[in-house]
């Protein structure tokens, strides 16, 4: 099913998400950035505000219109929510000359997802594979959550999806998807819940040529994206490749830093971690984000095995872009273009993939990146 609502009708799906219950998650404008965050009304949403995406760049900048998703993807992802940095478990408490143990978990929160993005809601259909069966937190979330996409009509220099066929267009994973027009939205429906919102909003019929203009819209922006990576044989160029000296050049740009595995929507490592307050009196189980990059995570037995930064960096690349199909039957890169915009140094992980996987040192159209 498909309409039209006028720009003021985006006011009104808010105002219908936050009636039904759900905490609204949608881009917002915090740090000189565009991040998604909690959102309570249209004017929390950064109308006329872009941002400029390019390696170890990522800035605020005024857009060319007054439209309120003219950017690429936030500098956060739905990971954030669906599965926070920090949860804590449990606190065990010295109580009555014994233990008191008190669950720290509560109901899982009702989110509703504004402005998601085609690649990120490909993160979405990947972490799911990965954390529906082990992560009950995670499956709550995710299943009481909506999910309302805008199909992105201004890649940055940093995305490369459509290598990865996970956009710029929505194509599914999303309860309603919006394409923005200069005069009100277009609405298409992807499940029966969106279906049940699209009831109550102040929807027209969309004219004839609408649904046209919004493919024109996405297919545009295919066109513009110039990263990209060859991903046929890659699965097997890359563990084929396992001594390439590609991995020692990067190792020496490389500041082990775990940026690219924090801001990835796809990466899922945790570690579990016990800490106490200073009397002793009170300790807290709680998990945490983790990264392939840290020297602790490979740690066996008196110490870890992966010690380089080649050999930590390759097992990064590696995962995502081979083993991630042995294990998840998906490639582990939605090519959202994160890693490459928030690595400090401008590591281009298309590059590096370029140089070990065809050998021709360029992962755009224009040459070096």
């Amino acid at each position: 099913m498909t309409g039209r609502i006028p720009t003021s009708g985006l006011g009104d799906l808010i105002r219908a998400l936050g009636d039904a219950g759900y905490q609204i998650i949608g881009p917002v404008i915090r740090d000189s950035a565009i991040v998604l965050g909690p959102i309570t009304t249209i004017d929390d949403l950064p109308k006329g505000w872009t941002s400029l995406q390019a390696p170890a760049r990522f800035s605020l900048e005024p857009a060319a219109s007054e439209a309120y998703f003219d950017f690429a993807s936030p500098a956060n992802s739905v990971k954030t929510f669906l599965r926070p940095a920090e949860r804590k478990f449990v606190a065990i408490e010295k109580a009555d000359g014994g233990l008191r143990f008190t669950p720290r978990a509560g109901p899982a929160p009702r989110f509703a997802f504004l402005g998601v993005r085609a690649c990120d809601l490909a993160s979405i259909a990947i972490q799911d594979r990965v954390l529906n069966e082990i992560d009950p937190d995670y499956r709550a979330r995710r299943e009481n959550a909506v999910f309302i996409a805008v199909h992105c009509a201004h890649p940055s220099s940093c995305c490369f999806c459509a290598s990865m066929s996970t956009g710029p267009r929505a194509t599914e994973g999303f309860d309603l998807a919006l394409t923005e027009f200069p005069d009100g939205f277009l609405i298409e429906t992807g499940s029966p819940r969106g279906a049940a919102l699209l009831h109550k909003l102040p929807i027209g019929e969309a004219p004839p040529d609408m649904l046209a203009r919004s493919q024109e819209i996405t297919d545009r922006a295919a066109a513009q994206i110039q990263r990209k990576v060859e991903t046929d044989g890659i699965r097997e160029s890359l563990r084929e490749n396992f001594d390439h000296p590609e991995w020692q050049d990067v190792a020496e740009r490389c500041l082990a830093c775990g940026n690219c595995t924090m801001v990835c929507p796809t990466c899922f490592c945790v570690e579990v971690a016990e800490s106490s307050d200073i009397s002793g009196a009170v300790a807290e189980r709680s998990m945490r984000w983790d990264s392939c990059y840290s020297l602790d995570f490979s740690y066996i037995h008196g110490g870890g095995i992966r010690v380089s930064t080649a050999a930590r960096y390759r097992q990064w690349l590696t995962h995502k872009f081979s083993y991630w199909f042995d294990q998840f039957g998906t490639s582990g890169c939605v090519g959202c273009g994160r890693c490459i915009a928030w690595c400090p140094v401008a590591i281009d992980v298309t590059e590096e993939i370029a140089r070990i996987h065809t050998g021709n040192g360029t992962g755009t159209d224009g040459g070096q990146s």
